[in-house]
């Protein structure tokens, strides 16, 4: 990284941080242009990722363009059957959640094809029902749904940040799988993805966004106490799986290191699992089971 730019004075100040990493005590300064080079030489392997190389650009272009036309005649087939779609996509910050649903979403008809990233509760949906500002955005016939985060706030975020109370966290992990099983009950195809990141992939991706004029926006105080709370979002995530990864409505865990690998595995899972006219079962192919899959060993860390 090179120099930094002018809209770095919108950005809320940041100071040097001590973490882990590799067994050793680090300290990582968002701040400073330089990626440090114990970032840089584990960002794709951290977390025991199975790759040391991205996927060629090439190859990921080609497969990523077959699959979406998988996709558009996905659509169709919602639209002429009325089968519905969710597919929520939850992770720590960067790990790319945005850009697998963008991948997804981009080839399809906006009108049955929607996304959903709501903003901080207002003071009447906090009075509400914990999910039934959710539930409002949920699909009627034909529509394909995908929450960019969603009711899983619960567990991870807002008890991390201290949004809830230990009353309200242990509440919502004993309801959720009824309101779940209801998703399932009313016949909706239904995805939860769990996008996993290594610790220094995150760091590194924090850093591009901060030092990128294009991106930086993306950066907030909440991506902060990402890096200070790595051991507290993995310590509630690892609750939110013993809780809520069900056998009617499991994670799908997809280890997101490199984002072109994780977009195309996402897609293809969805495409295997739904039944639909003309589908070309040689071009959704197989899932790489290193890095997909609803096994919890494939967190990692």
């Amino acid at each position: 990284m090179g120099k930094s730019h002018a809209l770095l004075k919108y950005l809320p100040p940041v100071k040097p941080i001590a973490i882990m990493s590799g067994g050793k005590e680090r300290v990582f300064d968002l701040a400073d242009p330089q990626l440090p080079d114990w970032v840089t030489e584990n960002k794709l392997t951290a977390g025991g990722y199975p790759y040391d190389k991205r996927m060629k650009r090439s190859k990921y272009e080609h497969q990523l363009e077959a699959l979406q036309k998988e996709l558009v005649k996905l659509q169709y087939h919602l639209q002429a059957t009325g089968d519905r779609v969710i597919a929520l996509f939850e992770g720590r910050d960067a790990a790319g959640k945005g850009g697998t649903i963008n991948r997804m979403r981009t080839t399809l008809n906006p009108r049955s094809a929607r996304n959903v990233a709501l903003a901080k509760p207002t003071d009447t949906e906090r009075g509400q029902w914990y999910f039934q500002r959710y539930v409002a955005h949920f699909p009627t016939s034909g529509e394909f749904v995908t929450f960019d985060r969603s009711w899983y706030n619960r567990a991870g975020v807002e008890p991390v940040m201290g949004f809830c109370t230990p009353e309200q966290h242990r509440r919502f992990l004993a309801e959720v799988p009824d309101f779940e099983r209801m998703i399932r009950e009313d016949q909706i195809h239904f995805f939860k993805f769990w996008l996993n990141i290594g610790r220094e992939t995150q760091l590194a991706r924090f850093h591009d966004r901060y030092h990128s004029p294009l991106k930086c926006w993306k950066f907030s105080p909440i991506d902060i106490a990402g890096i200070e709370k790595w051991e507290d979002y993995t310590r509630y995530r690892d609750i939110m799986m013993e809780h809520a990864h069900l056998d009617f409505a499991p994670w799908t865990i997809v280890r997101a290191n490199d984002k072109r690998r994780a977009r195309l595995a996402a897609i293809r899972h969805v495409l295997a699992a739904i039944d639909y006219k003309g589908a070309d079962r040689d071009v959704i192919g197989e899932p790489d089971e290193t890095i997909i899959g609803q096994d919890v060993d494939l967190l990692g860390d």
